[in-house]
């Protein structure tokens, strides 16, 4: 979620499943997808409405699915399908399924634990649309992943990778008012952590999955921006991410920028993120549909 899956990707968001480790434990990865999923549902909406399918998809397999922002989506989007959801996170998968079940599209949701990363992946048939959103970039090797997608999907077949350009920015311009600039300088922080553990976070997915033998029948970029102002769900959002972000950028922090990073996440003092009327969400979403000719 898409992932996300604020990819990180989390976003990622978003944001995904795979071995993402800047972030803590799984109820809290979960209550960040949930977030994003519920935030970002018209942008995932609006990609699922842009995707170039020839027909209506009746077999939907989601990758990384977390928590299950772009399984319901797709499901809402085609009523007709039904979709296997992949992750890695038993706990993902158990809510998820509590989701299906309170929509009452439990019998159109199969779930499937599986390590990405692993060589072999179950088998998931034969499936018209593969979804893939805020999960590839957390992939070890994402070339064999990519192949595996390939090698499953029928001719005709589509693949939508989706995902973040990094993580949301929430705060405005000058803000906080006693280190204006925080941040930018914190994801700054972040770009060394990133850049060993999530390499691919931010990669151009286009020739990669050319390389991987699809041919790219579009790409498409949806710019979001949303006014937080009276969503109590952004004010927590954001209190997530930049917990997230303070954990990766410790020790690339000076002092000054640490202890105005504590106020904001400090819930019971005067300056908490969740006490302020001027955040927003602020970033990219880019989805890839590429086709196995």
């Amino acid at each position: 979620m898409t992932h996300g899956h604020p990819h990180t990707s989390h976003h990622g968001a978003q944001h995904s499943t795979q071995h993402d480790h800047h972030w803590q434990d799984d109820a809290d990865q979960a209550e960040i997808l949930d977030l994003d999923a519920e935030i970002l549902a018209e942008h995932i909406a609006a990609i699922t409405a842009w995707l170039p399918l020839k027909t209506s998809p009746r077999r939907i397999v989601d990758l990384g699915c977390g928590t299950g922002a772009g399984t319901f989506a797709l499901l809402n989007r085609f009523p007709e399908a039904h979709v296997i959801a992949v992750d890695a996170s038993p706990g993902h998968l158990h809510r998820l399924r509590k989701k299906a079940c309170a929509q009452d599209v439990d019998d159109r949701v199969r779930t499937v634990q599986a390590d990405l990363d692993a060589a072999d992946w179950p088998d998931l048939g034969t499936p018209d649309l593969v979804w893939a959103s805020a999960s590839m970039h957390h992939m070890a090797d994402p070339g064999r992943a990519l192949r595996n997608v390939h090698d499953m999907l029928p001719s005709g077949g589509l693949f939508a990778v989706v995902e973040l350009a990094g993580f949301p920015r929430f705060l405005p311009e000058g803000a906080p008012e006693d280190r204006p600039g925080l941040e930018e300088r914190c994801h700054a922080a972040t770009d060394h952590f990133h850049a060993e553990h999530v390499p691919y976070r931010g990669a151009d997915w286009g020739p990669m999955l050319t390389a991987a033998g699809f041919t790219l029948d579009d790409e498409h970029t949806i710019t979001v921006n949303i006014d937080g102002a009276h969503s109590e769900a952004i004010g927590h959002y954001a209190l997530n991410a930049l917990r997230r972000i303070r954990g990766a950028a410790t020790e690339a922090l000076p002092a000054e920028d640490l202890a105005a990073l504590d106020r904001l996440l400090d819930t019971d003092g005067p300056h908490s993120v969740l006490r302020r009327d001027d955040l927003s969400v602020r970033t990219e979403r880019t989805v890839w549909a590429a086709r196995r000719t």
